[in-house]
């Protein structure tokens, strides 16, 4: 039989980029339930305190005013927000209200009527009376020992610590020892569509709740705990979802309107505006990063020692699952034998921290990129030859358990990468550069893995129906964020049974109606939930072929099926159409042809990628432009190319904005000051620079035509690269980010 792909390979756009572009995609904001009332949150203005006294009588008489939510009338059962699946143990610090406010932008308390406008009134009626606590803000004074405890076990959450060989021993052997802190900020998703929710409680007992979130099957049980509801008895549907990067992942909002629509008997719609949005969902976690490395002469790394401490704001939310996500990226890229990290996450009075994109890694590359940087200047090494020394190759392993990391190629991203950006020619014109405008070019690899297998339960559950005529309908639980999520496992349905995609429809993220998914993080995309994709395919096949074989009176390894037909390759005149065999499948054998599969992935892949970055410093203003940029990444097999194009073109949108301009600033009693699009600078198309963009193909044992993940892994290296332009065009190194005018001005000596 023929091996040659029709459809995997192809560049195609995300299966509703039409409704996309014409407004026809309905989002959560679009819909509307007969006889439903909107919400509208009193958020804390304060960053501690246990609430004396609330009134709400005024708010209760206003008319129009249905419900009102409090810590007096909610459930006093405490969650963690992050949990991902059933018996999913972490700390459960959390309540729907609580008496004590831990910051600014905290709840307080929530408002349904029959219009907004009354429900905006009714909030202003509402009284609260505060008794102020001592509050924190930085994560290192947090953990001190005279620290204020934000909660009753204090404010250090936990230790984590990995390691391998013998980090002490290794440094003692050292040529060089490089020691550095390094600070990043937190900072915001900057999704398009803003957090929105609706509910409906219904007189059987029934809660449906409609939200753009990540982890539908998750929320499940959160709601189902929280509310002491049996999961037949909540329902969660994730429409379309208008930018996500993580920020949906964990549940913020819907509790209230559940609560909301319990209380008053009728559905309930939530629309947070953009600050709302800022202040009071989620954020990357800030962090500070103590890195000491040790380096012979040559080049070789023999040790490194990271310990970060990160800040996840109020509430636990996802703090061990990032800082255990990050204690195994720092372990995949280079051939260090000697290596040791420790985690330290920390309660502060600040914005609760979540998942983002990269999941921990872009906060530990940049300072490991960065000290890296360093080094190759104090050798007086290319970068390049730095890097080659020291990453893993294609046999690499994990030093910590002595197991292989796939098929890692970050070697091949950087030769790519150095021939795509001209290196030695771009290198020549930054020696040179002098004056008022300086130009800098500078590089950085990252890695990110590929699902959670080995520390949540990854799997994927998929059901596949043939209809009549033989068009199909995929029922997936799989959250498509823009990111081609389920038009990737349609590609690869497409490719096994010879179906036309458009022939493929797809009823996702329901947890009536889909089967049972982990949720949409930790790139599981393509490597998990594509492998999904293969096996219900495969399935499906099976009984194709069996029925085709009747058909046609052709053994079944004698039958392809490609053009939306099954053919006798012995005899291609003999064929027939998949809608015959469906007919023959119901007429004949009286039977459904339905495929219902679930994958768990049984390893650990890496994704790499390579990039690098031209810059021009305006050393009078401090102003910073990104010039060009190549980025490079080991992708095993491009399912998509014009997909993977988009992911990365995004990544590098996002690192640059983390390198350049953005962060969440705080004044002295935990007020965002940078709290909308107009104070908090993300980078403009205007600003993007020419970007080109590689691949590399070397196949991945286990990945659904050797694919692997990019959604993550190509954000990892995009700000230290250009961080790294930066310093290398300014003959100075950089500790913190963002690399704002007055840091520049700071570190100009011409």
């Amino acid at each position: 039989m023929s091996s040659e792909l029709n459809v995997i390979g192809e560049r195609a756009p995300i299966r509703d980029a039409v409704l996309k572009a014409t407004g026809q995609l309905k989002y959560t904001a679009d819909m509307k339930i007969p006889n439903m009332l909107y919400a509208k949150v009193l958020f804390s203005p304060v960053a501690h305190a246990k609430i004396k006294r609330i009134d709400t009588s005024k708010a209760e008489k206003l008319e129009g005013v249905k419900a009102i939510a409090t810590y007096k009338n909610s459930p006093r059962i405490a969650f963690n927000s992050a949990m991902r699946f059933y018996e999913h143990e972490l700390p459960e610090v959390e309540y729907i209200f609580d008496d004590i406010v831990r910051f600014v932008g905290d709840k307080v308390a929530a408002v349904a009527a029959e219009d907004l406008k009354i429900a905006e009134k009714a909030m202003k009626l509402i009284e609260v009376e505060y008794e102020e606590l001592p509050s924190v803000f930085d994560p290192e004074e947090a953990i001190k020992e005279n620290a204020y405890p934000i909660h009753k076990d204090g404010n250090k959450l936990t230790e984590n610590v990995q390691e391998c060989g013998n980090v002490e021993e290794a440094m003692k052997k050292a040529d060089y020892i490089f020691e550095d802190k390094y600070k990043l900020p937190a900072i915001h998703h900057g999704a398009i569509e803003t957090h929105v929710a609706i509910a409906d409680y219904d007189y059987s007992g029934k809660l449906t709740v409609y939200s753009p979130n990540q982890n539908t099957f998750a929320f499940r049980v959160i709601l189902s705990k929280i509310f002491e509801l049996p999961m037949n008895k909540v329902r969660l549907v994730s429409p379309a979802i208008g930018g996500a990067f993580g920020g949906k992942l964990e549940i913020t909002i819907e509790p209230i309107v559940a609560l909301l629509a319990k209380l008053s008997g009728r559905p309930v719609k939530l629309e947070l505006n953009r600050r709302e949005t800022m202040a009071s969902t989620r954020t990357r976690h800030g962090a500070v990063v103590y890195l000491k490395t040790g380096a012979m002469k040559d080049g070789q790394i023999i040790a490194q020692d990271m310990k970060v401490i990160t800040n996840t704001g109020a509430y636990t939310s996802s703090a061990l699952n990032v800082i255990g996500a990050m204690s195994h990226k720092v372990f995949k890229s280079y051939k260090i034998e000697n290596m040791r990290y420790t985690g330290i996450p920390v309660y502060t009075n600040t914005p609760i921290a979540g998942a983002m994109r990269g999941y921990g890694s872009p906060q530990a590359f940049f300072a490991q990129q960065s000290q890296l940087n360093k080094i190759a200047k104090k050798l007086n090494m290319d970068i390049l030859d730095l890097q080659l020394k020291n990453l893993v190759e294609p046999d690499g392993i994990d030093q910590r358990f002595k197991s292989p990391h796939g098929n890692p190629r970050p070697i091949d991203c950087i030769k790519k990468g150095m021939e795509m950006f001209e290196w030695k020619k771009q290198i020549k014109q930054q020696n040179s550069s002098s004056g008022r405008f300086l130009i800098g070019i500078g590089m950085a690899v990252g890695s990110h893995g590929n699902g959670c297998f080995g520390a949540h339960r990854d799997m994927t559950a998929l059901m596949l129906k043939m209809n009549e005529d033989g068009s199909a309908v995929l029922y997936t639980g799989t959250h498509d964020m823009g990111n081609a999520s389920v038009s990737v496992q349609v590609q690869i349905i497409s490719e096994i049974l010879g179906i036309s995609q458009e022939k493929i429809e797809c009823i996702q993220a329901d947890t009536e109606a889909s089967p049972w998914n982990l949720g949409d993080y930790a790139s599981r995309g393509v490597f998990v939930s594509g492998n999904a994709a293969l096996k219900v395919a495969n399935s499906v096949k099976k009984q194709l072929l069996k029925e085709a074989s009747q058909l046609l009176e052709e053994d079944e390894e004698w039958i392809e099926l490609k053009n939306d037909r099954v053919y006798s390759i012995k005899n291609t005149d003999k064929n027939a159409t998949l809608c015959d065999v469906m007919i023959h499948a119901q007429k004949v054998n009286l039977r459904e042809i339905i495929g219902v599969e679930t994958f768990s992935s049984d390893t650990g892949a890496s994704s790499y990628g390579a990039h690098f970055a031209k810059v021009e410093v305006d050393t009078k203003l401090g102003d910073v432009k990104v010039l060009e940029y190549v980025a490079v990444h080991d992708v095993g097999k491009a399912l998509n190319p014009m997909s993977i194009e988009g992911q990365i073109e995004g990544a590098i949108q996002m690192g640059i904005g983390y390198a350049l301009t953005e962060e969440l600033e705080f004044d002295d009693r935990g007020r965002i000051k940078t709290n909308s699009f107009r104070s908090y600078h993300m980078i403009k198309a205007s600003e993007m620079p020419k970007i080109k963009v590689g691949m590399i193909e070397c196949g991945e044992p286990g990945g659904p035509f050797g694919a692997k993940s990019i959604g993550e892994c190509s954000v990892v290296p995009s700000a230290p690269a250009v961080s790294n332009a930066v310093a290398n065009a300014l003959k100075c190194d950089f500790y913190s980010l963002p690399l704002k005018k007055n840091t520049l001005l700071e570190n100009i000596s011409i």
